[in-house]
């Protein structure tokens, strides 16, 4: 048998190329879009993708499913279960659990597990060469590293009200469908830490039924299906604006995109003709470089591990888009965006100097200064962290917007004060400023060293 784990970090999500040596035929579960991985792993290893499948419609990135069938004729195998309004609306073989997949010498033997989601499916992996017991679990984001999935996100980010009690009820009944199987079957989820699709994933790829007995928070509430719900539903990091478009994306028939797209570099006129035609303006480049000089309303979100996240918060999907990014960083967020259906991409400019636009600077103070500040009347302080941080301890007198909405609090700020922002190390602070910045606010400084730097040195006889 042939495995392999492929993890996108900036998504903090998996997917898994699993292949029978002896027929080389291979399958991949959850591809992300940009699939020319998938193929190149095949490639290098002998091997021909003849089955492509995902564990549920998926809400925080777009599956490349789709692409990976269109280039290699393999069979789409998706799930049928969760009733009328969870089925995909375009061909594919249908599956329900108690199915079995057949690749080669290999079997997925699949295992419904509603909750996350209703259509939401498992496989259970048999190397029968080896033995004809079961060997690994795919559990997609059923089971995570010492989490399980969220059942929140169809009524937060979808809009779909009352799901998330529903939901919490079909995954209290669906862990014991895990807690039956032998404790020493691997388990490989579709998450890892950083994702939000739960609150507190591992930072490893893989554990076992057994430990997860042990550790995860859910097997504490085996007999206690009320204090489970409670424990499940509080304090879930905000669901990303950009999570109901996945929703509906990943389940309707729509374009494809069967390679990377290539991206011109534009001239100084090409540029402007953009800029003053509405176009979205999206520097990646690192923060300190977009405070000393940036465009007139451009969006600041430096190329990190969570740059498509926040450009799924920000950027509709009706608006097009100029990168401001070195030549060699262009396919690398072209990359990330294309995983969340972000397309409409006119172009990039490598420099801010030659474009021929005044440029503004924004202002980031020390710990020292931001001291000074502290408890004036004439300063407003904003966190700009999640609500679950702020609750876990903030700075006295600050209030908390976060920065995914903050737009839409704009009329909570106060234009008569000096405000002053700041979140957990700086990276979102920076995106907030140049939030700010773009609806009139020019004025602001940002506490750059944020809650770390205020735990190392807070202010003398002050509380959280």
């Amino acid at each position: 048998m042939f495995f392999q784990h492929i993890y996108d970090k900036s998504l903090a999500q998996g997917s898994y190329l699993i292949g029978c040596q002896a027929t080389g035929e291979a399958i991949v579960i959850d591809a992300k879009r940009d699939v020319d991985t998938y193929l190149d792993v095949a490639k290098q290893n002998g091997l021909r993708i003849t089955h492509v499948t995902e564990t549920h419609i998926h809400a925080d990135f777009l599956s490349g499913t789709r692409e990976l069938a269109a280039l290699t004729g393999a069979t789409m195998y998706l799930s049928d279960e969760g009733g009328p309004d969870w089925q995909y609306q375009f061909a594919h073989e249908g599956l329900r659990g108690g199915n079995v997949i057949r690749v080669g010498n290999l079997s997925l033997e699949v295992i419904h597990t509603p909750g996350h989601t209703p259509e939401s499916i498992s496989f259970l992996l048999r190397d029968h060469p080896a033995t004809d017991e079961p060997i690994m679990l795919f559990t997609g984001d059923f089971v995570f590293v010492g989490d399980i999935g969220r059942p929140d996100l169809l009524e937060k980010a979808a809009g779909l009200a009352g799901t998330q009690d529903i939901g919490a009820h079909q995954l209290f009944q669906s862990l014991t469908k895990f807690s039956s199987l032998p404790p020493y079957v691997q388990v490989w989820p579709g998450h890892g830490a950083g994702s939000a699709c739960g609150k507190a994933l591992g930072a490893v790829p893989s554990t076992t039924v057994g430990y997860e007995r042990i550790r995860n928070w859910a097997f504490r509430f085996e007999n206690d299906e009320r204090g489970f719900t409670d424990y499940l539903l509080a304090g879930q990091p905000e669901p990303p604006k950009y999570f109901a478009m996945m929703k509906t994306l990943n389940k309707v028939d729509r374009p494809l995109l069967t390679e990377v797209p290539r991206h011109p570099k534009l001239t100084a006129d090409q540029f402007l003709a953009a800029y003053r035609g509405g176009t979205r303006i999206i520097d990646a480049r690192p923060k300190a470089l977009h405070a000393s000089g940036a465009i007139p309303g451009s969006l600041g979100i430096e190329n990190n591990s969570s740059f498509s996240t926040w450009v799924g918060w920000l950027v509709g999907y009706d608006e097009q888009i100029v990168l401001v990014a070195d030549d060699g960083q262009v396919e690398d967020l072209t990359r990330k965006l294309m995983r969340i259906g972000m397309d409409n991409i006119l172009g990039y400019v490598s420099s801010v100097d030659d474009l021929g636009l005044p440029l503004e600077t924004r202002k980031l103070i020390d710990i020292d200064t931001f001291r000074t500040l502290l408890g004036r009347d004439d300063v407003q302080v904003v966190d700009v962290r999640s609500a679950s941080e702020y609750a876990a301890g903030h700075i006295p007198g600050a209030v908390n917007l976060f920065v995914g909405t903050l737009a839409d609090h704009l009329d909570e700020l106060d234009r008569g004060k000096q405000l002053v922002i700041h979140c957990q190390s700086g990276a979102r602070a920076a995106i907030a400023q140049s939030v700010l910045a773009a609806n009139g606010f020019k004025d602001v400084q940002n506490f750059s060293g944020g809650m770390e730097a205020w735990r190392r040195q807070p202010v003398p006889n002050s509380a959280e």
